[in-house]
């Protein structure tokens, strides 16, 4: 269980966003309307109110800052210590006291100028104090304005913080840097460690879990350590050094034995005797890694010896431990981390070790008499030498054997699937387990209904053998007529017949030839284009020439040709020659104007109330008596301005709550 959750450190915002966030606060939540003409007890009161409520404010939001982060006094000393290292307990400290300070100068200016507001005498003298006593606040604040930021900085380092727990079961790796420590976590835990071919690459402590024996076992990766005095070693080997002094884990020392690390094994086993008080009262295993480049029988004899030596000094802190002589099996270890040889053996040896240790550690403990007082293991012993066998009733024998053949004759889908051709030929049925009266009722094809009714009511099972009996018949019958093509025999008709036909497909042709013309518009006919004729050969006695030779009269097209020849382009409407016809109307002089063309005439006007098909009315009164309804109904809309569907606006609906002005009585908390 993590003790420690520094996630949850609330953010510590610089002095300019203090001051703001506390200043907004007060401007909001307290009353801002206040007139000369108010009672002295008023006006007091009123300023009073806002110094108060902004002294508290400050109190309460520094006080939450200085709760939130844990005191290193009474925190684990793991945690103690690693926060001496990352940020200089010295200057935790005196930041922390600098908020507390300020906390308490706050205090002290808001209960100091409280008391010279109670004995204003004009609202301007209350208004003055109040500025200044806001105004002290906030220079108080921006005087401890780098404290906050540091606090906000370990705040956020804090939070990256891998969550240890100091008192469950641990495993510490140690050693040498690139000496294989990460890609032993990576293989034993879900852990995600960067693995790199050179040194350093793990700057902080990473933190992995693993099961043994249904418990749950931290494993912790630390970086790497040189052998050179304390004084010497950087933030980062300090970590190292850090669990290892104030962590009771089992402790795994990793030697390269192949020198690819960049250390030779002398120089391992003097960082592996520098370090060893380190190791006293914690189980200590030498894993001997990267045994696939250079295996332990093919080593040097000096480097033999050193590993001899280390493993008698681990074998020491056994029998120290102990009190008794202990097999020395378990405390030097072979391993290769690339290829994942006897990994899992070092941790089973590891996780076995420290569980004995915590389970001797409790048994030497005060408590473990309590417990065993209220622990009693009953062991029977035999009475005489009779055997007596359990005796089982012979209704649970028939139930068990019904069961085990009832699970041995039934099949499941995969036993189908692979009887039948497998995976992509067998398909299973989904309908052989539906509970129904008739079982020949499963595999049938579910009705589809629509509007109501079944499809399957309305399908003709003899649909193909009609359909193939009418094919027939209309083949027959083609057959009887011969040509199926509309066309008359014209050898069979009278002269009379054939004038007859020979006028209405004239007719015909007639009637298609006016249709197309009326159907051409001035979009639809070809565009002689602008720069066509431009040296003026086309002319219109050219055209009689050449209609002449054709033996074709030139008059009518000549004619055309020329009043053609006229743009239309801008003229203005002229009158319909309803005038003439109309020997009543009145005189109009129009000398330069032509009578405009019957096809070309203004549409007839109808009057509001007339009916036109398609609208929907009885008659005229009708008509006009919904126009009138629509009107006055639109009437009281147009009045108020309101949005109708013919609006095409969107207008910028301002919230009311942003734009209105502040109420004098009531909550505010809806604001």
């Amino acid at each position: 269980m993590v003790q420690y959750n520094f996630k949850k450190i609330t953010v510590v915002p610089t002095a300019k966003d203090f001051v703001d966030i506390i200043l907004s606060r007060t401007q909001r939540q307290t009353p801002t309307v206040v007139h000369k003409g108010y009672a002295i007890t008023r006006l007091r009161q009123f300023y009073m109110r806002k110094v108060k409520f902004t002294q508290q404010n400050f109190h309460d939001k520094l006080s939450t800052i200085i709760d939130d982060f844990p005191r290193l006094d009474d925190i684990h000393p793991f945690y103690g210590d690693l926060l001496n290292v990352l940020y200089d307990k010295d200057h935790y400290k005196l930041a922390l006291g600098q908020i507390n300070t300020a906390r308490n100068l706050i205090a002290k200016v808001g209960k100091d100028y409280i008391r010279l507001i109670k004995y204003g005498d004009s609202l301007y003298r209350c208004k003055t104090l109040k500025v200044a006593a806001l105004g002290r606040m906030c220079t108080i604040m921006k005087r401890i304005g780098p404290s906050l930021a540091y606090l906000e900085q370990v705040r956020q380092h804090m939070a990256r913080l891998p969550s240890i727990d100091p008192n469950t079961r641990t495993i510490l790796i140690c050693g040498y840097p690139n000496v294989g420590k990460s890609s032993f976590i990576n293989n034993i835990t879900r852990a995600d460690v960067d693995v790199q071919p050179y040194a350093f690459t793990t700057k902080s402590l990473f933190v992995g879990h693993t099961d043994y024996k249904y418990l749950r076992y931290q494993v912790i990766d630390t970086p790497g350590i040189l052998d050179h005095p304390l004084e010497d070693r950087n933030t980062i080997e300090m970590l190292s050094i850090t669990a290892l002094a104030h962590l009771k884990a089992a402790v795994l020392f990793f030697l390269d034995v192949s020198g690819s690390c960049g250390y030779t094994i002398a120089q391992q086993a003097a960082l592996f005797h520098s370090i060893k008080p380190l190791f006293a009262n914690k189980p200590l295993i030498v894993v001997c890694n990267k045994i696939d480049l250079q295996p332990l029988e093919g080593l040097p004899e000096d480097d033999a010896n050193l590993i001899a030596e280390m493993k008698a000094e681990a074998a020491k802190t056994m029998v120290g431990q102990y009190g008794k002589p202990g097999e020395d099996d378990g405390v030097l270890l072979s391993m290769s981390a690339l290829k994942e040889e006897g990994v899992n053996a070092v941790k089973n040896v590891a996780c076995e070790r420290l569980l004995e240790q915590r389970v001797e550690i409790k048994m030497k403990s005060k408590k473990i008499n309590d417990c065993l007082n209220r622990i009693h293991v009953a062991m029977p012993k035999a009475r005489d030498g009779k055997e007596r066998l359990p005796c089982i009733p012979q209704a649970v024998l028939v139930a068990k054997a019904q069961a085990a053949a009832a699970k041995e004759s039934r099949k499941l889908e995969k036993d189908l699937e692979d009887e039948n051709g497998g995976a992509g030929v067998y398909s299973a049925s989904l309908k052989k387990r539906y509970l129904l009266a008739d079982e020949s009722w499963k595999e049938d094809v579910i009705p589809e209904i629509l509007d109501g009714h079944n499809v399957a009511d309305f399908i003709d099972s003899d649909i193909m053998q009609r359909l193939e009996e009418l094919e027939r018949e209309e083949g027959l019958r083609m057959a009887a007529d011969g040509d199926d093509d509309d066309e008359m025999d014209e050898a069979s008709l009278t002269p009379e017949e054939k004038e007859a036909l020979a006028a209405i497909r004239k007719k015909k042709r007639m009637l298609v030839e006016e249709h197309r013309i009326k159907k051409s518009t001035a979009d639809s006919r070809p565009l002689v284009p602008r720069k066509f004729d431009k040296d003026r050969q086309f002319t219109t006695n050219r055209m009689g020439r050449h209609l002449s030779n054709l033996g074709l009269d030139p008059s009518a097209a000549i004619e055309r040709a020329r009043t053609r020849s006229v743009s239309r382009r801008g003229r203005k409407r002229e009158r319909s020659s309803a005038v003439e016809e109309n020997p009543d109307a009145m005189d109009i002089d129009q000398p330069n104007k032509k009578p405009r063309m019957l096809s070309r005439s203004r549409s007839r006007s109808r009057p509001p109330g007339e009916v036109t098909p398609g609208e929907g009315f009885k008659d005229s009164s009708q008509k006009l008596k919904a126009v009138k309804l629509g009107k006055k109904a639109a009437k009281k809309r147009n009045k108020d301005a309101r949005k109708g569907e013919g609006d095409r606006v969107i207008l910028n609906m301002k919230p009311k709550h942003l734009f209105s002005g502040k109420r004098s009585i009531g909550k505010t908390d809806r604001r």
